[in-house]
């Protein structure tokens, strides 16, 4: 049933009014088929607009009416067949202003006008477009696919730089250089090491009774033996021993492996990444302590238990095995690892050198080796005897001639009964007993039986 009869008011009410309350008892509304109830002025709540059939206004409608569609409104479409040339218009600008846009056009931070001007501009001009070429190939270096891993050696090359202009107020010693950077080194190494780096299993391997010996670590364990170890310079010193507590509890505390095995069985977990905090302290203390007395040792001498050395070679000696153990740790989690500097490792190997005498009577007193055929009894202390020329090749190389038959005895090249040439890395190596000692010469001429001698001794030079 049609509420008011007119057919404005359907078409404005009746389409829509189920949905705003209008049609439907219960709603607000009348039910279809009642006359709708007046208010209070007279006027029924259902006036409908003039002309429509209703005497007087109708109110605002509730709800818009939908607007025509163009389509229903009979004007035509527009033509879309042809939108036009998009392309952008390249601009007129001067030369030293295209020239000015030519890095923003390397890096592609160009509108498209502009971008389109410089290119237009680039084919007639030879010296913009040669420039256009260099900044291109520089910006393709900013994205290069390479490892972003510093060199090892760049810190070594910016401290030299900068204590060139500057130098220090208190300068490291020489002689304790070669700690201070192989301690920086191992340090930027283990900078970036994750849990799974950290407990990566590593063998320390060594020589002993002529035999090779090794044991299972991991990286954190080898940290921790060389804080241990460098705990002998620091007592030394009069600095604080990290392993007081431990050396008053275990008496084998004593030496570098009876210290070792002292902290790993002290320990109630395996050794950690916390285990980085301690030693890169103490590794610093030695520096700045060392580096006060201003390169003068005063005779001090740093105890390894069953043997001493001279504070210089004790610098020397943990800056060697700091060397080496960084290796063993780099090659446990797969990463290169760079020898020292040429500078450094010739000093290692001087000390290995002057090393050897004393390490070749030891072999005698322990019956691994005999002396020589004609000199069955040891030389004077000062007196010339039997040598070997051990010449180290390299930029790290040398000769050294080494007294054969005496600790106290003078090499001498006019008592040379061998020469053997070895690689400075590969001597080292032997050294810290991680070469064997049959394959280590690349070269060797005179006495089979001292140069094997020789070549055993250098390799008992190495210890945990």
């Amino acid at each position: 049933m049609k509420g008011t009869g007119g057919s404005g008011a359907h078409d404005e009410y009746g389409e829509y009014g189920e949905h705003a309350g209008y049609g439907e008892a219960g709603h607000g509304g009348a039910a279809r088929g009642e006359r709708p109830r007046g208010d209070a002025d007279g006027r029924g709540s259902g006036d409908v607009p003039p002309g429509a059939g209703g005497s007087g206004p109708a109110p605002a409608p509730r709800i818009p009416m939908p607007r025509a569609s163009v389509e229903d409104s009979g004007p035509p479409l527009p033509d879309l067949a042809d939108p036009g040339d998009l392309a952008p218009v390249p601009l007129d600008l001067s030369h030293d202003v295209l020239k000015s846009l030519l890095g923003a056009w390397a890096l592609a931070a160009c509108s498209a006008a502009e971008t389109a001007a410089v290119e237009e501009h680039l084919g007639g001009c030879g010296s913009c477009a040669d420039e256009a070429r260099r900044l291109r190939e520089a910006v393709g270096l900013l994205h290069q696919p390479e490892s972003l891993d510093l060199n090892p050696a760049l810190r070594t090359r910016v401290l030299a730089a900068c204590l060139n202009r500057r130098p220090p107020r208190i300068p490291v010693p020489g002689w304790a250089t070669p700690y201070d950077a192989e301690t920086a080194r191992l340090d930027a190494l283990l900078q970036d090491f994750g849990d799974a780096e950290w407990h990566a299993p590593v063998r320390l391997r060594w020589f002993e009774a002529d035999a090779p010996t090794s044991r299972r670590s991991t990286v954190a364990g080898v940290i921790a033996h060389l804080l241990s170890v460098d705990g002998l310079i620091a007592t030394a010193l009069g600095l604080e021993d990290p392993l007081a507590e431990v050396a008053d509890a275990d008496k084998g505390a004593v030496g570098p492996a009876g210290r070792t095995e002292a902290y790993w069985r002290a320990s109630h977990f395996p050794p950690t990444r916390s285990v980085r905090g301690p030693w890169r302290e103490q590794s610093h203390s030695l520096v700045r302590t060392v580096s006060f007395t201003g390169g003068h040792a005063g005779g001090l001498t740093v105890p390894y238990g069953d043997f001493a050395l001279p504070l210089h070679d004790a610098m020397l000696d943990r800056a060697f095995e700091c060397w080496v153990h960084a290796e063993d740790i780099a090659e446990a989690v797969d990463y290169p690892y760079a020898p020292p500097a040429p500078r450094h490792l010739n000093r290692m190997i001087d000390l290995a050198a002057r090393l050897l005498p004393t390490a070749l009577a030891a072999r005698r007193r322990a019956g691994l080796s005999a002396p020589g055929r004609r000199t069955p009894h040891l030389v004077p202390a000062g007196a010339p005897g039997r040598s070997l020329r051990l010449e180290i090749e390299g930029p790290a190389g040398g000769e050294w001639l080494i007294p054969l038959d005496s600790p106290a005895a003078v090499g001498s090249a006019d008592f040379e009964v061998a020469h053997v040439a070895l690689d400075g890395v590969e001597f080292c190596k032997l050294a810290a007993g991680h070469v064997p000692p049959a394959e280590a010469a690349a070269g060797q001429v005179g006495d089979r039986e001292a140069i094997k001698d020789v070549l055993f001794a250098v390799a008992s030079l190495s210890r945990m």
